[in-house]
């Protein structure tokens, strides 16, 4: 692989990482036009990771206080109810406390739904990729009604007022997302884009589901990037170090930018816009790419 070649790989992971087209699909097929047949998996989770670092910088003061309600739990101290979050995730202590199970409950899901999917359909042709992009845009667009119908029969002008009512994620919450989370490991499913509809149709604010995605996702990709550390040697030898450093730093750089514009598209409620982009490239991509 060479440098440019990683390079827009890179960056091609940070831009579909975040808005909802599946960056696992693209990497695919992106290089299955660059024919680099022989990329390990591990290079995939490694420019998630990248990623994964943006999110971690960008919710920091979530994740911080997520923490700090692990440990009070882990501790057994009461619920402060003087404690005052940033967040509808962890606006009280009793909210962050509650949605910190519901991550450990989402996560649980999402890797008994991975294991499964994996054993079952291990390696799949690319015209299942192109497939795939046709169903994320069918789950945004169903989410995008559920969303707005909610919204109508709730807080119609203002998903905010709706957002200050959240007293953290519930588990039925949770199963929803950490399930939709584990169906991203299909090709072509976008991961964001399935565990944000999740968010919606189980009752989610927009902004607790934007939130509540990109949160969720830190310890399966982890939990992921650990598995195929197995194959840290073939990565370098078969790509080298210099283009994983530097396909890491575009994802990185180019995801950081892409989760700052999601999650106002999110917010505005415009994220089955996606299914104009989605739609037209599933269907060229069956007919055309074998």
């Amino acid at each position: 692989m060479t440098l440019l070649q990683s390079l827009l790989l890179g960056a091609l992971q940070g831009v579909t990482e975040f808005l909802p087209v599946s960056s696992s699909g693209h990497l695919a097929v992106a290089q299955n036009l660059f024919s680099l047949d022989d990329v390990p998996l591990l290079f995939d989770i490694t420019l998630h990771v990248a990623t994964l670092a943006a999110i971690v910088i960008f919710f920091r003061t979530q994740i911080w206080e997520l923490l700090c309600a692990f440990g009070r739990i882990i501790s057994r101290r009461p619920i402060d109810t003087s404690y005052s979050g940033t967040s509808g995730l962890t606006r009280t202590d009793a909210a962050a406390r509650k949605t910190v199970g519901a991550i450990l409950l989402a996560t649980f899901a999402t890797g008994v739904l991975g294991v499964v999917v994996k054993k079952l359909l291990p390696a799949l042709p690319i015209q299942c990729v192109f497939a795939g992009f046709i169903v994320t845009a069918c789950i945004l667009i169903f989410s995008h009604y559920v969303n707005k119908k909610q919204l109508t029969r709730s807080v119609p002008k203002n998903d905010s007022t709706q957002a200050a009512k959240n007293v953290g994620i519930s588990w039925k919450q949770a199963l929803a997302v950490g399930t939709a989370q584990g169906t991203g490991t299909l090709p072509g499913i976008s991961r964001s884009g399935a565990t944000i509809a999740g968010g919606f149709v189980s009752g989610m604010s927009r902004a607790d589901a934007g939130e509540f995605s990109f949160i969720v996702s830190i310890p399966a990709i982890l939990g992921a990037f650990i598995l195929e550390l197995k194959d840290v040697g073939k990565v370098a030898e078969s790509i080298g170090a210099a283009s994983v450093a530097v396909g890491c730093a575009a994802a990185f750089v180019v995801g950081y930018v892409s989760l700052m514009l999601l999650m106002n598209i999110i917010k505005k409620g415009k994220l089955a816009w996606f299914a104009l982009y989605l739609i037209p490239l599933g269907i060229l991509g069956l007919i055309f790419i074998k």
